[in-house]
């Protein structure tokens, strides 16, 4: 399985998917990473391991994602044979140039139990709102923020004396267990004729 990959940050998922296939427990090769932001971490864990990087220029939006950079996003994706496109961390919103090029074939995780707390910092909104609970999500991408369905959940009780900081730590061990196990279930599906 070909992947490409999205990311804003320092691309821990993207290091988890490329441990996975370092440890033989992923079939599936890494082979383009994109950003949209020029200074990302993610870029440079590519490169240290000879992936094909490139930034995605959105043209001087912060939130927004063009639909000309999402044209010029699917064309390099289709450029370097990507089959799966995984979202680590990347924090805009995908729309129809990249959903319609990739139909079902676009993940994401998701640092809560989907659909509670979807959007930013979910660790900080479940601590926030007195949550017992919480955790991580893989699931399809669709139109919505956080609103596709749902293929791997994780659960990651909230203690007592969290912090912000150490409940998004333990989502995060178990968000690079899950992300591999997700794509490992996507890709038997596709190979079995599922998309």
């Amino acid at each position: 399985m070909r992947l490409g990959v999205l990311g804003s940050g320092s691309g821990s998922n993207l290091q988890a998917i490329l441990d996975a296939i370092d440890d033989g427990t992923l079939a599936a090769e890494v082979v383009l990473v994109l950003s949209d932001n020029p200074d990302a971490y993610i870029l440079e864990r590519a490169r240290l391991r000879g992936i094909a990087t490139a930034v995605i220029d959105c043209r001087g939006y912060r939130t927004r994602f063009p639909e000309e950079a999402q044209r010029e996003t699917v064309t390099a994706l289709q450029e370097a044979g990507a089959e799966l496109v995984c979202l680590a961390g990347f924090m805009r919103l995908i729309k129809a140039p990249l959903l319609e090029a990739y139909p079902g074939r676009i993940l994401n995780i998701h640092p809560s139990l989907l659909p509670a707390f979807p959007g930013l910092e979910a660790w900080r909104q479940a601590l926030e709102a007195g949550a017992v609970e919480t955790g991580c999500t893989v699931h399809f991408v669709d139109g919505g923020m956080d609103t596709g369905p749902a293929i791997v959940q994780a659960r990651v009780p909230v203690k007592a004396d969290d912090s912000a900081e150490s409940l998004h730590a333990r989502i995060q061990v178990e968000e690079h267990r899950l992300y591999p196990e997700a794509i490992r279930r996507v890709a038997a599906g596709m190979a079995a004729g599922g998309g």
